[in-house]
């Protein structure tokens, strides 16, 4: 191989030196891509296989699909019960589950009506919306800890849109309309199999995403904490217009509401944060939500604080069901653009949610499945008016701390809702408006906290800082929905930004091995004048062509620098010596497309033109198809493409004739020359300055 074995310190001046060149430790001859081919590639594979469309392969696998076994294997894959229910362990994980799934029942019944509120309809829809999808959720999905329901984001960005699009009569009728719109997306990108988009809301979009509407969430509930009937605010800067008119409104607040929303808070915020700091001594977690609502209830029912003091209260809650009702698909138009931000954020705090969650517990999320099982619970709830849900962060880890095992908790939370439903309903007839309001904010505890995390976060990356901020301060001054928009394109820009930023590095062998390093690293780092070896660690396209180019001819002294004048990696002072070999290391090349693969051709060009024999090393499969198409093999032969930098060296060093003696080269400590038919020197060197960078 092309590494320096054996080596010791340096000799004194005139001492001969017993190191072994590159050569002299030579284990096999360098493999080229074409070799390694030949010697390793898979030759047993069918010619006819080879040439089958791609069309014919997957209509062939469709047709395997509706066979007996296969149409069983689609069962089982589209209802995941059919899988673990048969290994579902009874008396270990029956418990935990039923304790679970009534404890996140009886969470889901107050938080259910309180962010009805943000969406702006009655809030008996919360508690179908706590019902139909979580049951049918439980059939469908695939994670075991997850718990869906009401979500305080989803729900603030579904009022935005009701309040917008049409009046409040029809509030009910588009929340249905809206649900569907939502669910017909994640449907289509089940069909397309587009799970993957999920990954582009990186984590500190959807982190701020969350914690700044947390902050609108708890803007809009003031005038139901402080009695005051305000019309809602809409559109940009919505949260500094309702800011200004409850200042505007506070003298005309409710003492007696103001007195409930008080009370409520201070039993609410102690709850949970007990809840939070002895979660391990407790055997389940206290309902401070349940025991603030019956509470709140009995002391409106025998004060008559409705009559005597005006206080909004929940009113009658209809038992039973809704009929199923279609929305108008006229108004489908008119909320697409509500419904688009709406499906990418509940199925990427889902999907995540699930992600989290599997990883700790040792099992595999679906991210497909996961669309179908969202899109279909909602597409079928939304023909009993409920509104848009997803999983939550606040019930999900409240199930894992209840002891829930797997989705069968689901079923135990639909009975607590049922009972509700179906009985206990006029047992909230009295239910303050602004109990639910203090739900709500208490319900946004750990979306607030996530700004403990910005601190590490700067520590750890200072452009997902970035990320974060402008995702926050773009929710919280414009809107949900818009600052979701902006988030998500200025992470894609950093994206960009970050692949026109990185530098081609110049390689040096690391003395007594076959390690290539960045000759920035170290200055005992070994070069050999004529044969630079460069890195180029981003990927190849239409975005990083001219910033490659440049930086390409900086290194190799082509272009209107010169040619035969290339930068030397060596010493202060010493004389640069023409390139005569340029290995380029393309591992780093992660994908080029037609106009970076036409930079590579031409560069090619350029290096024959002066006389440069360039060798490129360690090309993905995908990069080496692009360059093929672009005409590389017209410029280069197939022999001067690598497997590896170390082949590629060890060639280049074979073509200089060197051979296997090294000696100290005078009196100068840095400079080490190879014997051989014609002398060649091996210096040690440290990096230049890379030219200017984007």
């Amino acid at each position: 191989m092309s590494g320096l074995r054996g080596a010791r310190t340096c000799p004194g001046p005139g001492e001969a030196s017993d190191l072994k060149s590159p050569l002299g430790a030579k284990f096999r001859e360098p493999l080229t891509e074409s070799r390694f081919q030949q010697l390793f590639g898979d030759a047993e594979q069918e010619p006819e296989l080879l040439a089958e469309p791609r069309w014919s392969r997957l209509w062939r696998r469709r047709a395997l699909a509706c066979s007996g076994p296969g149409a069983w294997r689609l069962l089982m894959a589209r209802l995941p019960p059919l899988r673990w229910l048969p290994h579902y362990r009874w008396r270990a994980w029956l418990l935990g589950d039923a304790v679970a799934g009534l404890t996140v029942g009886i969470v889901h019944v107050p938080q259910g009506m309180a962010f009805a509120l943000l969406t702006s309809v009655p809030p008996v829809f919360g508690l179908y919306t706590s019902f139909f999808p979580v049951l049918i959720y439980t059939l469908l999905g695939t994670g075991r800890h997850l718990s869906t329901g009401t979500f305080a984001v989803l729900s603030l960005m579904t009022g935005s849109a009701v309040e917008r699009l049409v009046p409040e009569p029809l509030s009910g009728n588009l929340s249905g309309i809206e649900r569907e719109q939502l669910d017909a997306q994640r449907l289509g990108m089940f069909a397309l199999q587009l799970g993957v988009l999920a990954t582009f809301l990186s984590e500190p979009v959807v982190k701020a995403l969350t914690s700044g509407a947390a902050l609108h969430v708890l803007v809009s509930q003031l005038p139901s904490l402080l009695g005051v009937p305000l019309p809602r605010q809409i559109g940009c800067f919505a949260l500094f217009k309702t800011l200004a008119a409850v200042m505007t409104a506070l003298p005309r607040s409710s003492p007696a509401e103001l007195t409930i929303s008080a009370l409520s808070l201070a039993l609410l915020v102690p709850v949970k944060e007990l809840n939070v700091r002895f979660r391990d001594r407790l055997p389940t977690p206290i309902p401070g939500e349940i025991a603030m609502v019956l509470l709140a209830s009995v002391l409106c029912f025998t004060s008559s604080l409705d009559t005597r003091y005006n206080v909004q209260i929940v009113g009658l809650l209809p038992r039973g069901f809704p009929q199923p009702l279609l929305p108008s698909l006229a108004e489908l138009p008119r909320i697409l653009a509500d419904s688009l931000p709406m499906a990418l954020v509940t199925f990427a705090v889902s999907a995540s949610l699930a992600s989290i969650y599997a990883d700790k517990y040792n099992y595999t999320i679906d991210s497909n499945q996961e669309l179908l099982a969202h899109g279909v619970s909602n597409l079928v709830s939304s023909l009993f008016s409920c509104f848009p849900n997803s999983a939550t962060l606040a019930t999900t880890s409240l199930l894992v701390d209840a002891g829930g095992n797997t989705q069968l908790a689901g079923l135990f939370s639909c009975l607590v809702v049922l009972s509700v439903l179906l009985w206990l309903g006029p047992l909230f007839y009295y239910l303050p408006k602004a109990v639910l309001a203090c739900i709500n904010i208490s319900s946004m505890r750990q979306m607030f906290f996530q700004m403990r995390e910005l601190p590490q976060l700067w520590r750890t990356s200072r452009v997902d800082f970035a990320v974060w901020t402008v995702t926050w301060v773009a929710v919280v001054t414009l809107s949900v929905d818009l600052g979701l928009a902006v988030g998500v394109v200025f992470s894609m820009m950093t994206v960009v930004c970050r692949t026109q930023r990185v530098q081609c590095l110049a390689l040096g062998l690391a003395e007594g091995t076959e390690l290539y390093r960045p000759l920035r690293e170290s200055h005992k780092l070994l070069q050999v004048p004529g044969l630079c070896i460069l890195s180029y660690p981003a990927p190849l396209y239409f975005g990083t062509r001219g910033q490659f180019r440049r930086i390409l001819d900086w290194h190799l002294g082509l272009g209107e620098g010169g040619k035969g004048a290339p930068k030397t990696d060596g010493p202060p002072g010493a004389a640069a010596e023409p390139v005569r070999v340029a290995v380029l290391d393309c591992s780093g090349v992660t994908f080029a497309d037609a106009a970076g693969a036409r930079e590579v051709v031409q560069l090619a060009s350029r290096c024959r033109d002066a006389g440069i024999h360039l060798l490129l090393a360690q090309c993905n499969a995908s990069v080496r198809g692009t360059l093929t198409q672009a005409g590389l093999l017209d410029r280069v032969t197939p022999e001067q493409l690598f497997v590896s930098v170390q082949d590629a060296a060890a060639h280049a060093l074979e073509r200089s004739s060197v051979v296997q003696r090294l000696a100290q080269c005078g009196s100068d400590p840095v400079i080490w020359c190879v014997e051989g038919p014609s002398e060649t020197c091996v210096r040690r060197a440290t990096a230049p300055e890379s030219p200017d960078v984007m």
